[in-house]
């Protein structure tokens, strides 16, 4: 079995802005191994949500391929992007995107229901995710009832309750306290350990990109080592 759990090849992503047409990803080339923690840092707008979208088959790059786990991922029709997006990989934005109507125990569960569990070990598996997350007297709050930090908690436990391959962070501290940034980065290393979880995380944190074994910089559509 290849190491490689994500990776995209000579990926190009443009946009029309009027008649002028902006280079907003140039060649990018990344490699994300089986629990591989990957900080992507860079100035607003250098294109690094864009990156993201691309690696998690939210959008289409105009050149180039993107695979997931040996999958030519970026190739596929709208539904099996989807089945396989949902089935094998997680994301977490800056803002939690919750359902507000429904609990964290339910927002948890969701993935899980969507992929075709049923309903009894879909809240069991999300129970024990949000256990994971300190959440476990939360369970039947909805998110206007959480705090800032722990509606984010609830976000990370969505994104990890069907033990995806990959998570794809976008700014996932930015509206957190340090406090509840470390307990983040606490979870990630320990669901690498168990479960071999890759994470690859844009973010303007410095503290906490440090903490990620490799740091890349996207500056003005070209992505390199730091």
């Amino acid at each position: 079995m290849s190491n490689i759990v994500l990776s995209c090849q000579d990926v190009v992503k443009n946009y029309s802005q009027g008649p002028q047409l902006v280079e907003v990803l140039k060649k990018i080339e990344l490699n994300v191994e089986r629990a591989a923690h990957i900080a992507i840092v860079g100035s607003s707008g250098s294109g690094k949500s864009t990156l993201l979208n691309v690696l998690g088959g939210l959008d289409k790059p105009d050149e180039g391929n993107v695979e997931l786990l040996g999958k030519p991922f970026s190739q596929l029709g709208d539904n099996q992007r989807g089945a396989i997006r949902n089935s094998s990989l997680g994301f977490v934005y800056q803002f939690h995107h919750l359902l507000p109507e429904f609990t964290a125990l339910e927002n948890v569960a969701m993935p899980l229901l969507i992929g075709g569990s049923g309903k009894k070990n879909a809240l069991s598996a999300a129970e024990l995710m949000l256990k994971r997350v300190g959440l476990q007297d939360r369970l039947e709050h909805k998110p206007s009832e959480l705090s800032g930090g722990e509606r984010q908690r609830v976000a990370i436990a969505r994104a990890l309750v069907a033990e995806p391959a990959c998570v794809l962070m976008d700014e996932p501290t930015g509206n957190l306290d340090s406090t509840n940034a470390k307990a983040i980065q606490i979870l990630m290393d320990e669901l690498s350990n168990e479960l071999a979880t890759s994470f690859v995380v844009v973010t303007h944190d410095e503290q906490f990109a440090k903490t990620m074994d490799t740091i890349y910089q996207l500056n003005d559509g070209v992505l390199s080592l730091l």
